[in-house]
């Protein structure tokens, strides 16, 4: 334990041991926070450790024994190049939460100092960012943010004619959407999940993943299914959080987009938020101005920056690294990807997906 003066008040920082169920007074934070969101609950660290083995830990900051402040962060072991201290894994949000602002790089700094005193190769924090004009977002990754009325109806009356001939669109191609539960919901979601990924060339997570969300969740959890003669031909996973909801993974398949299926998905979910009070709701991350930006951002979503930040192994603060292009390498191994027989990219992906923090 150590502490830290501010305000003329002393604030204790220390962690909390995980399987004590000793997070409950964090969540609540991360609940009624502003900036909470549905990956600082304890679920999510949770689900990292059931299903990928990843120790979770959390350090909070104390005034009086109350707790004024929280970061989660995940053990991320590799086969090559050590444990890497990650707030957080796997999603687009995770660094400190406090109810002074003064608390949260204190919190960071703690964290960098601790991941390097324990050998980790490094510590990542996945903060949102300060407001800012459109102009300076060019190219960078931003979060969608879309204020949610109080009903449904008032939620279609938000859009444009064009945005509402799409859904009715979608609804005469035959076309049909419901929430759904329980494992059915889970292996229908995976179902379109797997297939698009495969499309991607790109690694999808192990079914025992969204299993474990389902588990460690709960009621905070649904799953969208849009079927056409039966069939999932698109399905989005949302988790909430308080007032506050966000979809990590939605995905639909390529071969019905014709029939507008994601148009469909999006608004069953935003109708369904509006009846469960949900005020907020998080579209995801996209790089300002592409196509994924665009496709959220004719909701009606608002853009906002993440900042994430990055200590190395000596816990020094040093630029985030440059993702790979899409070139060379890259677009070998997405081409060779595509060609793979399902069940060998789900279950070859779901291991290698462990290691990959984005």
């Amino acid at each position: 334990m150590s502490n830290i003066e501010l305000a003329g008040s002393t604030v204790d920082l220390a962690y909390l041991h995980e399987n004590a169920g000793s997070s409950t007074a964090f969540d609540e934070l991360v609940r009624a926070h502003s900036d909470g969101s549905p990956y600082h609950l304890g679920a999510w660290r949770a689900a990292v450790a059931d299903a990928y083995g990843h120790a979770g830990q959390l350090l909070v900051a104390r005034r009086g024994g109350e707790i004024v402040g929280g970061l989660p962060i995940c053990l991320v072991k590799r086969p090559l190049g050590g444990v890497r201290w990650s707030a957080l894994p796997f999603c687009d949000l995770g660094g400190p939460l406090a109810t002074e602002a003064q608390l949260v790089p204190a919190l960071a700094a703690r964290a960098a100092q601790d991941a390097a005193r324990a050998g980790a190769s490094g510590f990542e924090a996945r903060c949102a960012g300060e407001p800012a004009e459109e102009a300076a977002l060019e190219g960078r990754k931003v979060r969608m943010l879309l204020p949610l009325p109080d009903s449904a109806e008032a939620l279609m009356k938000s859009y444009s004619p064009k945005l509402r001939s799409q859904i009715r669109k979608a609804e005469k191609n035959g076309l049909s959407s419901g929430v759904e539960t329980g494992r059915p919901a889970v292996d229908a979601f995976y179902e379109v999940y797997g297939r698009n990924m495969r499309r991607l060339g790109s690694p999808a997570h192990s079914l025992c993943w969204f299993e474990a969300i389902q588990r460690h969740y709960g009621k905070d959890m649904f799953i969208v299914v849009v079927r056409h003669q039966g069939q999932a031909v698109g399905a989005g996973l949302v988790l909430l959080c308080g007032d506050k909801a966000a979809i990590p993974w939605a995905s639909t398949l390529a071969e019905f987009n014709s029939l507008a299926p994601n148009m469909l998905l999006y608004w069953s979910i935003q109708a369904h938020l509006c009846g469960l009070g949900i005020r907020r709701f998080d579209f995801g991350r996209s790089t300002f101005g592409e196509g994924t930006y665009r496709f959220k951002k004719q909701w009606g979503a608002v853009p906002q920056a993440l900042d994430w930040q990055e200590w190395d192994r000596a816990g020094v603060r040093r630029a985030p690294a440059a993702h790979a292009g899409s070139g060379g390498l890259r677009t070998l191994v997405e081409q060779v990807w595509r060609i793979l027989p399902l069940g060998v990219t789900n279950t070859v992906g779901g291991r290698l997906r462990r290691y990959i923090t984005l």
